[in-house]
């Protein structure tokens, strides 16, 4: 767009878009009725990401509340300098300009990743998914009601009804400006953004969260964060997907047994190393490539590690550098293992589902970044800017 819109004029967008979406929850409900009724259920995930219900509507309601109410990302001053000849120099936070968004399933990212786009003051493309289509024109037509009633053109929030061959040829040669591109959804989803785009890209890749079962666990807080990271949302990138545990924890036999029980009444599938062949349960790893996947799914690897230094290792070289957990009470174990870990959010004593930017208090998130530029984690509203300089002299010359 030729120019940012005002603070006020874009907080009275989503105020407006916030009670257009309670007053037509059924309407969008509807919607994704049909994406439902058409969907084949082949993928668990996808279709649990899929599916719009009376909690995940409060969930959008919400994230526009709050993204209402939070500072203007747009113009925060992050240095100034006062130069030796007299300019002033500063440098502020500023819209990137025009953001796309492309996304599979999950229609509450066109009301969230959207109106964190639009709150800081970026327009918006989205590339929703074939799946979910009905129920991504219900919410963009919202979204034009909201602009349209605040005297703002519709062209700030474009849906791209495009199939996979003509969304190549965009991102190839696009037909507009684009200054950054995030892609959410699965790893072919994202290689095939980073083969194609011409502009930036955010990386919002797979999760593959481990947590390590220190020798020094308190075992009954060891199963709980395990069972919740794996089962209370498996289609969440924050779930986890593997357990490693310390050949030296007291009791080990008996805690793994435990676990075994406790997975077991989720129904979830496990799959362990050698050490824990003897157990009818458990399922023999027959390729180290497993420890790379990411599931999404009832499943999980269960495996033995000697210490925390050889945990780490193991982490790093498998782990999708998302999030990773260490349950502990030793704290100077707990340290290392938080300092050394290559993840975007590093835990001790708590579940990796808390990953996540509501749950870090940013009012939903853009994606969780796993690239270590611009931003790592839970990327947010005051994250998703870039900066400019600003400087005022009274006719310096170098």
């Amino acid at each position: 767009m030729n120019s940012i819109l005002s603070i006020d004029k874009r907080n009275a967008v989503l105020n407006t878009m916030q009670t257009l979406v309670k007053t037509h929850a059924q309407t969008i409900l509807d919607a994704n009725k049909i994406d439902m009724d058409s969907y084949d259920n082949s993928d668990l995930a996808m279709s649990d990401r899929l599916k719009v219900n009376d909690a995940k509507i409060e969930g959008m309601i919400e994230s526009l509340r709050q993204l209402s109410e939070l500072e203007d990302p747009v113009g925060v001053e992050r240095f100034r300098f006062t130069h030796d000849n007299g300019m002033q120099i500063y440098n502020r936070t500023a819209s990137f300009g025009t953001v796309m968004i492309i996304y599979e399933s999950r229609p509450d990212v066109t009301i969230e990743a959207g109106g964190i786009a639009f709150k800081s003051g970026n327009k918006i493309l989205l590339k929703g998914g074939k799946e979910s289509l009905n129920s991504n024109l219900a919410i963009v037509k919202l979204w034009h009601q909201a602009l349209e009633a605040n005297g703002v053109s519709t062209d700030w929030v474009e849906y791209l009804n495009y199939n996979r061959t003509e969304t190549q040829a965009f991102l190839e040669n696009p037909t507009q400006t684009l200054d950054l591109i995030v892609p959410r959804g699965g790893e072919r989803l994202i290689e095939f953004v980073k083969k194609n785009a011409k502009c930036p890209v955010i990386v919002s890749g797979r999760g593959n969260n481990f947590v390590f079962v220190h020798k020094h666990a308190n075992a009954q807080m060891a199963l709980d964060i395990v069972v919740n990271a794996k089962t209370q949302k498996v289609s969440g990138c924050n779930a986890v997907d593997k357990v490693i545990i310390d050949n030296d924890l007291p009791n080990r036999e008996q805690f793994i047994n435990d676990l075994l029980a406790r997975l077991k009444t989720h129904n979830v599938e496990v799959l362990g190393d050698n050490t824990l062949s003897h157990y009818s349960d458990v399922t023999p790893i027959d390729n180290d490539a497993v420890w790379y996947e990411e599931f999404l799914d009832y499943k999980i690897v269960i495996g033995s590690i000697a210490n925390t230094q050889e945990a780490i290792d193991m982490i790093n070289k498998y782990s999708g550098g998302h999030s990773a957990s260490i349950v502990t009470s030793a704290t100077g174990a707990a340290e290392n293992f938080m300092a050394a870990v290559d993840c975007g959010a590093v835990y001790h004593n708590a579940s990796t589902r808390f990953t996540d930017g509501f749950e870090f208090g940013l009012g939903g998130e853009l994606a969780i970044g796993t690239d270590k530029l611009h931003q790592r984690g839970p990327i947010g509203l005051q994250h998703l800017v870039t900066n400019k300089w600003y400087v005022h002299g009274d006719g310096q010359i170098r």
